[in-house]
C-alpha cells in the first residue's frame, strides 16, 4: 500500500511538471532531415555569436572543483553527441532523440526515452572521450599527493587543453549538472569517497551498457560494497496518470503485482509485472528511473541505466557506463574480494583505448547503426563495417586469449556484452544476420571462457534481454511478438580450451 502511495504522488508531480510542455507532439525531437538541418544551422548560429568561459563558483572545496570542471565537460560532449546525431540522421540513420515518446526528447534514445532508440545509444562518450578525462586524473594522481583517480583542477585543465579537449561551454544549470559528472577519490575534500554501503546502482540485465557495470562488479568481488536494484526490462510510460505525457522508460518492478503488463503502446504480452531480480525501489521508492534522475535534479529527459547513486547525499554520482566502470574497478580495493584485479591497468591503458577506438564505432555500436539505419545505403555501410570489425576480432582472438592478450582487460568486458547479445538478438533484430557467433568456433570459445569466471553467469539474463528489445520498441516491433531464440547462453555452459590460447 505505501509503494502504492509514492507512485502516485510521483505521477503527480509528473502531470503538473509536464502537462504544458510534453504534448505528446514531438516537439523538440530530431527525428527528420528536416529537423536535423534545422537544429544544425542554430547550433552554427550560436557558435558565431560565441559563448563564455564560465568560472567555478567562490568556495569550491578542491573536490568539488574538479567535479564541477569535469561537469562541463560532459556538457560539451553531449551537445557534440546530439550534433553527431543530427549529421547521421541527414546521413540516413534514425535518431535516438524521439519527442513523440519522450519528454524532451542508449539507451533511450538515451536509455529510456525512445521507442526507436536502443539502450545502448544512451551511454556516454566514445573512448575517445573517456580517455581524455581518466588519463588526465590518472596522469597527475601520483605528483598531486592523491590517490588512484584524484587530480588537481590545474593539471586536468592543462591536460585538456593541450589535448583539445577543453572547450568553452555555457554551463548555467549547476543543480543539473551535479547529476551528471562525479569521480569518487580519496582525495583530501572530495564529495564522494570510497564507502561501504553508501552507494547503489540502477541497472537493466538487458542494456549492455548496464552490463559492462554488473561484470565489473562481479569480477572484482564488490557485490556487498555496492548494491544495486535491477529495473523491469520492457518499457513504460513513467507518467501512467497522465494522458498527455507520452515518455516511455525504465520502471521499477512490483513483484507482488498479479496484474500484466503489455508494451507501452499497450499491445503485446502479456508480461510478468516481475522477471527475477527485478525489484521496487528501495532508496526512494520510486516508479521509475525518471523519478530518480528528478529527484536528483537532473531532468533533460535522458533517463537512462546505469546509473551510481550516492544514498548519503541523495544524489547521482555518474550516469556514464565507462565512468562506472573505472570508479568500481579501482576505487573501491580496499573493500574488495579481489582487490589485485585491475581491468585497466596503466601499462595496458594504451593498448586497451585503441582497440575501443576501432571495437566501438564498427561493432559495439555498429549493431544499432545496422538496426536503425534509414536508408539501403545507410545500412550497407554499416553492415560491411560490422562485419569487417567481426573478423578482426576473430582473427585477433585466434592468436590470444583476450582481445588486449593474455590477460582479461575492460575492453573483454566492453566485447563479451555485444556477443553474448548477437545471436539472438541483434542478427535478426538488427538485421546484422552476415555473421554469427554461433558458426565461430574461436568467438564461441572466448564467450564460454568469460561467461565461466566467477560472478559472470548471475550477470546474465537472456529472457530479460529479449524481453526488452523485442518488446520496448513498438515502432519495430508493434505486437511485441519474442523470437524463441536459439538457446545461446546454455552454449556457453560446454566446456573450453581458450587456457592454452597464448
Amino acid at each position: 500500500e505505501l509503494l502504492k502511495l509514492q507512485k502516485a504522488g510521483l505521477a503527480k508531480q509528473h502531470q503538473a511538471k509536464y502537462k504544458s510542455s510534453d504534448t505528446g507532439d514531438g516537439a523538440g525531437s530530431l527525428m527528420t532531415p528536416e529537423e536535423a538541418k534545422t537544429f544544425l544551422a542554430e547550433q552554427k548560429t550560436a557558435s558565431k555569436k560565441g559563448t563564455i568561459n564560465p568560472t567555478p563558483p567562490q568556495g569550491l572545496s578542491s573536490g568539488d572543483l574538479d567535479s564541477w570542471y569535469t561537469q562541463q565537460k560532459q556538457r560539451e560532449i553531449e551537445a557534440r553527441k546530439k550534433r553527431e546525431e543530427a549529421e547521421a540522421i541527414l546521413r540516413g540513420y534514425r535518431g535516438a532523440w524521439d519527442g513523440s515518446k519522450s519528454g524532451s526528447g542508449g539507451g533511450g534514445g538515451n536509455g529510456s526515452s525512445s521507442a526507436l532508440s536502443s539502450s545502448s545509444l544512451e551511454s556516454g562518450p566514445e573512448p575517445s572521450d573517456a580517455r581524455g578525462v581518466f588519463q588526465a586524473m590518472d596522469s597527475q594522481a601520483s605528483s598531486a599527493g592523491v590517490g588512484e583517480g584524484g587530480t588537481t583542477v590545474k593539471n586536468w585543465r592543462k591536460s585538456a587543453a593541450a589535448s583539445g579537449e577543453e572547450k568553452k561551454l555555457d554551463f548555467d544549470d549547476e543543480k543539473k549538472n551535479e547529476a551528471t559528472w562525479n569521480f569518487i577519490n580519496n582525495a583530501p575534500g572530495s564529495k564522494y569517497v570510497p564507502e561501504t554501503g553508501r552507494y547503489h546502482i540502477y541497472v537493466s540485465l538487458a542494456c549492455p551498457w548496464s552490463h559492462r557495470v554488473l561484470m565489473v562488479r562481479a569480477l572484482k568481488g564488490l557485490q556487498n560494497v555496492v548494491s544495486m536494484t535491477v529495473v523491469h526490462p520492457i518499457w513504460q510510460r513513467t507518467a501512467p496518470s497522465s494522458p498527455t505525457d507520452r515518455h516511455c522508460g525504465w520502471v521499477f518492478a512490483d513483484p507482488e503485482s498479479d496484474t500484466p503488463l503489455t508494451n507501452a503502446d499497450g499491445v503485446g504480452g502479456p508480461f510478468p509485472a516481475a522477471y527475477a531480480k527485478n525489484s521496487p525501489d528501495p532508496v526512494l521508492g520510486a516508479f521509475s528511473m525518471r523519478d530518480i534522475y528528478e529527484q536528483a535534479g537532473d531532468a533533460d529527459g535522458k533517463y537512462t541505466v546505469p546509473v551510481l547513486y550516492d544514498i548519503s547525499t541523495g544524489t547521482i554520482v555518474s550516469k556514464e557506463s565507462w565512468q562506472i566502470m573505472r570508479m568500481l574497478n579501482a576505487c573501491f580495493n580496499e573493500f574488495a574480494e579481489n582487490p589485485s584485479l585491475d581491468l585497466y591497468p596503466p601499462a595496458e591503458r594504451n593498448r586497451i583505448d585503441e582497440v575501443a577506438d576501432w571495437m566501438y564505432p564498427a561493432f559495439s555500436n555498429g549493431v544499432y547503426r545496422c538496426g536503425f539505419a534509414m536508408t539501403q545505403k545507410a545500412y550497407d555501410e554499416s553492415i560491411d563495417s560490422l562485419v569487417n570489425a567481426f573478423d578482426r576480432i576473430e582473427s585477433i582472438l585466434k592468436t590470444q586469449r583476450y582481445i588486449c592478450g593474455p590477460n582479461m582487460t575492460e575492453a573483454d568486458v566492453r566485447l563479451f556484452v555485444t556477443l553474448l547479445r548477437f545471436d539472438e538478438i541483434y542478427a535478426l533484430y538488427f538485421k546484422c544476420n552476415a555473421r554469427s557467433v554461433s558458426s565461430s568456433s574461436v568467438l564461441l570459445d572466448y564467450c564460454r571462457d568469460v561467461y565461466q569466471m566467477d560472478g559472470i553467469k548471475e550477470t546474465i539474463d537472456m529472457e530479460q534481454c529479449m524481453a526488452h528489445y523485442y518488446c520496448s520498441h513498438t515502432e519495430l516491433n508493434k505486437y511485441s511478438i519474442i523470437p524463441r531464440g536459439v538457446g545461446f547462453v546454455k552454449k556457453l555452459e560446454e566446456p573450453h580450451d581458450r587456457a592454452g590460447v597464448s
